[in-house]
């Protein structure tokens, strides 16, 4: 239910007869909505000379805090009013549905999904007509219009190219980023920065380093971080420290015959033998 707002109050004269009106207003919500969901009576509003709107309480579990709104009038020297309208409207705690937003002001960056379609409107001003017919050029002119990017109906306007500068440069990628805040070394001097062959390429290139954080992203040109080609680092041999025990000497020791004494028991059998 679209939420409406209640009108101001208007300087006009009250009407007695539609004012004291409030059964037959109630009348009015009960058959519109059933008497188990009106409420009590929370007071009228003039809204004009003999047009009068009486609030009743709604009790449904799901519309606390709406009412029931009944506009009564009467004609001029008539005695009975009639009910000119019955509405829901919510009062000043109610919960209701937050203001409509159009989908394409809805869709956020990152919320495209595969195969979703993001139209573009026809007058979008990052755009601008392109060099396309190309329908009767040589081979050799299609070569060079392939390379330039050209063919395309419609390609990026001044406009486009300012707005995506200053987007990339503001951003994570760009100078002002705590980590290219952090190093001395800037991409432009990397050997890994790829320059744009766009004229954006004045500004922004392509990252090729996979260790680096802006890695296969826009960086700008003087962005910068710990990945650069140039932080080198000479690292010698480290030295061996000494062994707790010495495992890789060895020592020579002399052996001798050991003495056996044999029993004259054992000397005569030895003989025998």
């Amino acid at each position: 239910m679209t939420p409406v707002r209640t009108p101001e109050p208007v300087r006009a004269k009250p009407d007695a007869v539609c004012v004291a009106a409030v059964e037959p207003a109630r009348e009015a919500a009960i058959a519109e909505a059933g008497a188990a969901q009106v409420g009590e009576h929370l007071g009228h509003l003039v809204e004009g000379e003999r047009l009068v709107t009486h609030y009743f309480a709604s009790t449904h579990p799901g519309y606390r805090g709406w009412r029931w709104a009944v506009t009564v009038t009467r004609a001029s020297r008539a005695k009975n009013v009639t009910i000119n309208e019955v509405v829901m409207l919510p009062g000043d705690v109610a919960i209701v549905a937050p203001e409509w937003v159009p989908w394409s002001d809805r869709v956020q960056p990152g919320d495209l999904r595969p195969g979703d379609l993001f139209p573009t409107a026809p007058d979008d001003p990052r755009l601008e007509p392109g060099f396309a017919d190309t329908s009767d050029a040589p081979e050799d002119v299609l070569t060079v219009v392939e390379e330039l990017g050209l063919g395309r109906e419609r390609v990026l306007s001044p406009f486009g190219r300012e707005e995506a500068a200053e987007r990339w440069y503001a951003g994570d990628f760009g100078p002002t980023s705590p980590i290219a805040q952090a190093v001395p070394y800037k991409c432009h001097s990397c050997g890994y920065w790829i320059r744009l062959a766009d004229s954006l390429g004045q500004a922004f290139g392509v990252c090729a380093n996979e260790m680096a954080p802006g890695e296969a992203r826009v960086v700008a040109y003087d962005y910068g971080c710990g990945a650069h080609s140039d932080a080198t680092i000479d690292i010698s041999e480290p030295p061996t420290p000494d062994h707790a025990f010495d495992t890789t000497g060895y020592d020579t020791l002399e052996l001798t015959e050991p003495e056996v004494s044999v029993t004259p028991r054992a000397a005569e059998e030895l003989a025998e033998d």
